[in-house]
């Protein structure tokens, strides 16, 4: 059977057909396309497709289909050797490499952030339940998450990857409290503490695991996908001896369903260095006899909504973005592969996106989420 063959046989399985007249077929534009998705996976498939060797209309969909035939399980790429034991055997996420993230994805360009995101900044999933927009959905996460954490004017709040500064804005304009954020981004620095002028807010530019200071609550959104499984508990520990006896934790983050696979190779390569991906096995693991899990709260199919708000953004104002030199159209192709494969990852509920509430001593009584 010829790789072409096979291709079409395996894309029949996820209903996509090679050059089809469906919004969602493949595009075939180069040959090549799939041996090199047969050779490198995703990471053969998404560097073709920032070539422009192949494309699809609606490459959301086109991912949500694979994802939900579960195709990847079906090819064994054979020029991956290198980054499984990359990843089994080295700490990506070392004090040292920790910055790379930073330099790499986190410090790309205001311009394109402000671009992309909602008024507020906030670069994490929104919570869709009662919002029709993003500058709604993102206030309702940040509303609901400092319900979470009960919050009251005074107290001390620490935000572990606080980007721009978009929680701890809210969090002092409408609760009265003070906060501490620590980030990897030097753009993030500096665009939050404009943002935040005036506030009893606090940016620092440093690693998690220099932190050794007491706080009222913790909270940490989007930040637990950097961290690494060699490091979760130590991410824990700090988290653990920086949160008051009676405090609360609230971590945001994304997460996979299965825990001990790798990390995606072009996500890590182009968007996300050293980024992975935890389990809710990792999560309770590295949680024990440090915390009391209180709630967990899944709204992974919001991250779908969320991402693709952000594609439409970016599409709308790439004519104005373009004018940078940096942002060019293999650039264009990459952040879209980024966004809507994403999309389509979360509406297969492929990955999944969790608010953990944890406490020290667990909370008297019971733990009563809140809602909007």
């Amino acid at each position: 059977m010829s790789a072409r063959d096979f291709a079409e046989e395996l894309l029949n399985k996820a209903d996509i057909k090679i050059n089809g007249d469906r919004p969602w077929d493949l595009q075939l534009h180069n040959d090549t396309t799939i041996n090199r998705a047969l050779a490198y996976g995703n990471l053969g498939l998404g560097e073709a497709y920032m070539d422009g060797h192949w494309d699809a209309e609606q490459l959301d969909v086109f991912f949500e289909k694979l994802l939900r035939a579960k195709v990847a399980k079906q090819i064994s790429p054979s020029r991956l050797f290198f980054h499984v034991i990359k990843n089994r055997w080295f700490n990506r996420q070392s004090k040292r490499r920790s910055w790379e993230v930073g330099q790499k994805h986190y410090d790309i360009g205001n311009d394109l952030y402000q671009s992309m995101l909602d008024k507020r900044m906030v670069y994490t999933c929104a919570y869709w339940a009662q919002a029709s927009d993003l500058d709604t959905a993102q206030e309702h996460k940040l509303e609901l998450t400092c319900r979470k954490l009960g919050l009251k004017p005074g107290m001390r709040i620490l935000d572990v990857g606080c980007g721009w500064g978009s929680f701890m804005k809210y969090a002092a304009e409408n609760y009265g409290v003070e906060c501490v954020g620590v980030t990897i981004s030097k753009e993030q620095v500096a665009m939050g503490q404009e943002l935040c002028e005036g506030l009893p807010v606090e940016f620092r530019l440093q690693d998690y695991r220099e932190l050794n200071e007491e706080f009222d609550a913790i909270v940490s959104l989007g930040m637990f996908e950097h961290v690494g499984p060699k490091n979760h508990r130590t991410y824990m520990e700090v988290v653990n001896r920086c949160l008051k006896e009676d405090g609360l934790f609230l971590l945001h983050t994304i997460g996979r369903n299965v825990g001990g696979t790798m990390p995606d190779p072009w996500i890590e390569k182009y968007i996300f260095p050293n980024g992975e991906l935890p389990s809710i096995g990792q999560v309770g693991k590295a949680a024990e006899n440090l915390f009391v899990v209180e709630d967990l709260h899944n709204f992974g199919a919001s991250y779908d909504k969320t991402l693709m708000a952000w594609q439409q953004n970016f599409e709308q104002h790439w004519p104005e973005l373009q004018k940078n030199e940096k942002y060019d159209e293999r650039f264009r192709r990459m952040w879209r592969y980024y966004l809507l494969s994403c999309a389509g990852a979360f509406r297969a509920r492929d990955i999944q996106l969790w608010q953990w509430v944890l406490s020290k001593q667990g909370v008297p009584g019971h733990y009563q989420r809140p809602s909007i």
